[in-house]
């Protein structure tokens, strides 16, 4: 009877564990609890570390010793199975770039938690990272004018792009706001109306589709999708498939913001090649996409990466860093990535 249960228990572990590996297999990676749960593959590794450790104590139990060693093998294989995803994705910590070449594009990603980081401290951050395209979903219009006045004093103009849900209230919540900077290099840029009103766009907090008015620079969407809590899991699975189809093949598209999304979450939304639509993810191609940008409270390496920058086929990234949360006190760190155009 005792092997019988544990004959069953390894065998519910073994589906537990390829579930939370490759929960796209099965097409979990959106349901609840199974996206909190693979946010962050760092822990699931320190879990399968701790089931394995313990495991391995309970071989020196004879009557046990079976039904451990299976459970050993299950979480040794499961960790170094993540182990792996996180290793491909990229693990590199610096936080530098590529030398900035005159054709290179620098955008920069950053929930700055509404006032939690002063603007100063944005200006900065910008100048000293080149940035040439900004995403700050919880940025006011209010801070984001500041931001320029001060760029524009250090000698690095931008142009600010502002959507507002709700604007009729008054100290509505900073989360109902996102800004975009755009350098005037990249040409003269506008929100589109659907995007300003909200009748195209992610469901309770609001993402900026910015493109070109002259000039031939990207479409530019700084992306803020609700939070997968578990009563918002259907308005954050609408806002990836929104977001996915402001990505679509052929396009000139950047994507830059908070997801509320790690990579394994996109599992069916990319075409083409892609992993959201027809944009690509900068991070993990560049040997930093498994390094968390949120929350900042944890080491880097543990967090979860949610924050992105995804371009479509016209770009070719080249470098990529999550920056320090050592600068005003969002729970998001900063993504910073190098792009260079890709010459048909």
């Amino acid at each position: 009877m005792l092997r019988l249960i544990g004959i069953l228990l390894t065998v519910l572990f073994a589906i537990a564990t390829v579930i939370v590996t490759w929960p796209q297999f099965f097409h979990l990676e959106q349901t609840f609890p199974i996206t909190q749960i693979v946010a962050s593959r760092a822990l699931l590794v320190l879990a399968f570390g701790a089931i394995l450790i313990l495991a391995l104590l309970l071989m020196l139990a004879r009557p046990l010793r079976g039904f451990a060693a299976s459970i050993a093998l299950v979480a040794l294989i499961g960790g170094g199975a993540s182990a792996a995803i996180l290793a491909m994705r990229g693990i590199d910590t610096a936080d530098t770039l590529p030398t900035k070449t005159a054709s290179s594009v620098r955008v920069l990603a950053w929930n700055t938690a509404g006032e939690a980081v002063p603007a100063d401290v944005i200006a900065k951050t910008i100048v000293a990272q080149k940035a040439d395209i900004v995403a700050l979903p919880e940025t006011t219009e209010a801070v984001g004018e500041d931001i320029a006045l001060m760029l524009r004093d250090a000698g690095h103009p931008m142009w600010v792009h502002h959507v507002q849900y709700r604007p009729e209230v008054t100290k509505g919540p900073d989360s109902w706001q996102t800004t975009v900077l755009i350098s005037p290099s990249l040409g003269d840029y506008s929100v589109i109306p659907s995007s300003a009103d909200g009748s195209s766009n992610t469901s309770s907090v609001p993402s900026a589709v910015v493109m070109p008015v002259t000039g031939d620079g990207p479409t530019v969407v700084a992306v803020h999708t609700v939070a997968p809590r578990e009563d918002a899991m259907t308005g954050w699975a609408d806002d990836l498939r929104w977001v996915a189809d402001q990505c679509p093949a052929g396009r000139n598209v950047i994507l830059a913001g908070d997801f509320n999304a790690t990579l394994d979450h996109m599992g069916p939304l990319g075409v083409d090649g892609g992993d959201l639509g027809a944009c690509r993810d900068a991070a993990s191609r560049t040997g930093s996409g498994a390094v968390g940008t949120w929350p900042t409270s944890v080491p880097s390496l543990i967090g979860a990466p949610i924050d992105h920058v995804m371009t479509t086929a016209q770009w070719r990234p080249t470098g990529s860093a999550v920056l320090p949360a050592d600068a005003g006190g969002s729970d998001h760190r900063a993504l910073i990535t190098q792009l260079e155009r890709v010459t048909p």
